[in-house]
């Protein structure tokens, strides 16, 4: 059985004025996650926010009471990074902390801000590192990197360097809006062919018009920023991106 569709609008696009009560309502309208983008101008050219803000919307969506569940704060670190901010946005609230792959095999094993730390981590030390905060860990890949890169990571006789999700990237990092790319689509299709039960999210482009093209691929988590908060109903949008999903899994 395929695992179960989920819909993680992305908060990047939504009225940041209003973020904790958006973030509600969107709860509300059928969204199972919110998708965190985080960027520090280093990994990815922009610039969102940190932890602190996720601390303040947090008390606005009820906790998940089970591994995935409904109110997931799914947090995608675009930074350089990735180590030293891992008990901030625990602390802060999230729920699956998920790296950037191409970050973890370039960056420190510095556990915070401070820490001046210069030997290196790993994938799957980050994995681990994740698991350790109570937290789902989630590694994520540019369009760049081929999706073999993860072979070895996901096959690991150690379940605690396993992830528990992988993150395909359909845009470049860095800025919401983009044009989806459909040339990604092969390595969603890799990995489900080859991990029927892995959690398998895509990222950037996601509407009504080009979701059908990710759930047949393989995803199962829909990331959709513009298309959900750009709409004039939310809700609608969400059930259209679940029903594709739950659609393809049936064929």
């Amino acid at each position: 059985m395929s695992p179960a569709a989920i819909i993680a609008p992305s908060i990047l696009s939504a009225d940041f004025a209003a973020l904790g009560k958006v973030c509600s309502d969107t709860i509300d309208h059928g969204a199972s996650w919110l998708h965190v983008d985080i960027m520090d101008g280093h990994f990815v050219p922009n610039i969102t926010f940190g932890a602190p803000v996720v601390t303040k919307i947090r008390p606005h969506v009820k906790r998940p009471t089970t591994a995935y569940g409904t109110g997931t704060f799914d947090c995608h670190m675009m930074i350089a990074e990735p180590k030293k901010w891992v008990k901030d946005f625990q602390k802060a609230g999230c729920d699956l902390y998920c790296f950037h792959y191409e970050a973890a095999v370039n960056s420190t094993a510095a556990e915070n801000p401070a820490d001046k730390s210069t030997s290196k981590t790993s994938p799957e030390e980050m994995i681990r590192y994740v698991h350790e905060q109570k937290m789902l860990a989630g590694i994520a890949i540019k369009p760049e990197t081929p999706v073999d890169v993860l072979w070895n990571i996901l096959d690991s006789p150690d379940k605690e360097e396993v992830p528990d999700m992988v993150l395909v990237m359909t845009v470049h990092p860095g800025f919401g809006g983009q044009k989806f790319m459909a040339s990604e689509l092969p390595k969603v299709k890799a990995l489900r062919d080859r991990y029927p039960d892995l959690n398998i999210e895509v990222d950037g482009g996601l509407s009504g018009a080009t979701v059908d093209q990710a759930a047949e691929a393989g995803a199962n988590v829909i990331v959709a920023g513009s298309a959900v908060f750009g709409a004039k109903d939310p809700a609608d949008v969400i059930s259209k991106l679940r029903s594709a999903v739950e659609t393809k899994q049936k064929l």
